[in-house]
């Protein structure tokens, strides 16, 4: 879909996926149901009320003005929409549960498709693992490998600016490198990055699901890093501490089948304790880019790192899309549903089996108690109330 011209499809998904209490997988099972956005929107008002036990009225899918605004801010800003079915969206992170079905890019979007790899580490990193982090990443951009980070200051910043440095341009077949952002598309964080971003934005790609305008928060974060591990066929962490976001990123990596990599450090640095923490859950050590690349390049889909968290911290909510047929078209009762669930999270699965209901209308009552505000989905398929 071109930054100029938005269909009424393109423009109906855009405005389902904005309006209220509606994240991935509930956009996705919508889509499922109904068969187009335009047509889940009209049930949005039904579905909402039944969730609210029969009470009409209250629920009001996003204006179409702020979506015609948000549409212009896009193409001001030279960028385009990607949506999860497209052939553009890219391919890795089309596969993981859960993941963002619009994305907003400027730049190559096909840097995705060149074997991405992810490299991630902390912020305040010793000059050490700068370097390492530049060299890692222009040896990777050489082989053709396209280099993905968060544009964070420390080893994402360096890891941009290496790929970027590489003698290989991705005309020439560079990997190039991907930046994905927490932040609306037209707003750069950190602020003295402003050069940085818009270098990647005309020389490679830069990524983010949050509409024009909106400010990077700290919620923001970790969803940027579980789209980082989707994107990348392996995550290197070249240093951090033991509760860093790039623990969130190569954790969510394990837990998409992906290769999680980490480069050793002393035990005497803070900074290093993530690392060493990493490889003895079962990281992969590598010292040098080359270790990276014959990894991957004998990949065989089967990853020979096994770090996991418990209770997944993958895309939130990444349970498996509901399928809905005629067979299925009573719905479970809101009234049991409601009554099996408490603020403690619990399994879509568990729910399924204790009501004994058809996997379909459960979720749809589940659909019907989010749209009336009444319910929260969490990582893992796992839901509770509000």
């Amino acid at each position: 879909m071109s930054a100029t011209h938005v269909d009424g499809d393109a423009f109906a998904r855009i405005r389902l996926l904005r309006s209220p209490n509606i994240g991935p997988v509930t956009y996705r099972q919508l889509l499922t149901r109904f068969g187009s956005a335009e047509l889940a929107l009209d049930a949005l008002p039904e579905l909402a009320a039944k969730g609210r036990s029969g009470r009409s009225g209250g629920y009001r899918a996003a204006p179409e003005a702020v979506i015609t605004a948000e549409i212009a801010a896009v193409t001001r800003s030279g960028a385009r929409y990607l949506f999860h079915d497209a052939p553009d969206y890219p391919p890795l992170l089309q596969h993981a549960n859960g993941a963002p079905p619009i994305l907003i890019a400027r730049g190559e979007t096909d840097l995705a498709r060149r074997a991405p790899v992810a490299l991630v580490g902390a912020r305040n990193a010793s000059a050490a693992a700068i370097r390492l982090s530049r060299e890692f990443a222009r040896t990777l951009a050489e082989a053709g490998h396209a280099v993905v980070s968060g544009l964070a200051r420390g080893i994402d910043a360096a890891a941009h600016r290496g790929a970027l440095g590489s003698r290989r341009s991705v005309a020439a077949g560079g990997g190039g490198t991907i930046a994905v952002i927490a932040s609306g598309i037209d707003i750069t964080y950190p602020p003295d990055h402003l050069e940085l971003q818009e270098e990647i934005a005309q020389t490679g790609l830069l990524l983010t699901e949050m509409p024009p305008g909106t400010e990077p928060i700290a919620r923001h974060f970790p969803a940027r890093n579980r789209i980082i591990a989707g994107l990348a066929g392996g995550t290197v962490v070249l240093e951090a501490a033991p509760k860093s976001g790039s623990l969130i990123t190569a954790r969510v990596a394990g837990e998409l089948g992906r290769e999680v990599m980490a480069v050793p450090g002393s035990p005497l640095d803070p900074r290093s304790h993530g690392c060493n923490q990493l490889i003895r859950d079962g990281a992969v050590l590598v010292q040098r880019a080359e270790d990276v690349i014959e990894l991957l390049t004998s990949f065989s889909g089967l990853p020979r790192s096994h770090v996991r968290e418990d209770g997944g911290d993958l895309f939130a909510a990444a349970d498996e899309e509901a399928e809905w047929g005629e067979g299925h078209a009573m719905a479970s009762s809101l009234t049991d549903i409601a009554g099996l669930l408490t603020l403690a999270p619990v399994p879509i699965d568990e729910l399924i089996r204790q009501t004994g209901d058809p996997a379909s209308a459960v979720q749809l009552a589940l659909i019907e108690l989010e749209l009336a505000g009444r319910l929260v989905r969490h990582a893992g398929g796992r839901v509770s109330l509000a």
